[in-house]
């Protein structure tokens, strides 16, 4: 089988999340997709009110419609800190093979992250731009090249529009009393507002 695995703190998730799924899916023509939100992230300090269980039902809410993908808790299960590596330890098997989705700036930091020839040997990494910095694009090109030399892959891109918005603008238009029905899908939407979430919001990040 063709798995996918997308993970992050989905703080919340938004649209440019179910957006980036749905062409990791029909680019890579996935079998399952994981949507797996973090436990612990050894990258950043998770921002907002929002528990663990409140990621996950947002995601839940988020991609239930969606054939083929599940929301894993298993990194929220876990004890410590969420490292890729453990979560495509846990999901590798002989028969099947593994798709990683990333940003840029995760694709550019790979082999910053634990055990990153470990990861390029249990999985194919792909990315997905959010921005259109062509200022990146040779960074990009510069450390595929390194990739390949170190760990005999590159970083393969998936193709799909930019969609201009990020968690922390979320969260941001929560404080400030702003609308997110364009930001994230309806029912995300209705559950942060039932459950008072990100309402003592002030930060940038």
């Amino acid at each position: 089988m063709r798995i996918g695995i997308y993970g992050g703190t989905f703080s919340p998730v938004h649209n440019g999340h179910v957006a980036a799924a749905r062409a990791f899916m029909a680019q890579m023509w996935l079998d399952i997709l994981y949507v797996i939100p973090t436990g612990l992230t050894p990258h950043k300090e998770m921002q907002g009110n929002a528990t663990a269980a409140d990621r996950l039902e947002m995601l839940r809410l988020a991609f239930g419609d969606m054939e083929g993908v599940v929301v894993s808790d298993m990194e929220v299960r876990r004890a410590g800190k969420s490292y890729t590596v453990d979560t495509l330890r846990a999901l590798s098997r002989p028969e099947d093979r593994l798709f990683l989705l990333c940003g840029t700036d995760m694709m550019l930091t790979l082999d910053s992250w634990r055990e990153p020839e470990e990861i390029f040997r249990l999985c194919y990494p792909v990315y997905i731009r959010r921005e259109n910095d062509t200022a990146l694009d040779e960074e990009i090109v510069r450390k595929n090249t390194l990739y390949q030399q170190k760990y005999g892959k590159v970083v393969r891109r998936i193709l799909a529009p930019v969609v201009d918005v990020s968690s922390s603008q979320v969260r941001q238009a929560v404080a400030d009393d702003q609308p997110i029905d364009s930001l994230v899908p309806p029912a995300v939407a209705d559950y942060i507002k039932a459950k008072k979430l990100y309402k003592e919001e002030g930060d940038q990040t």
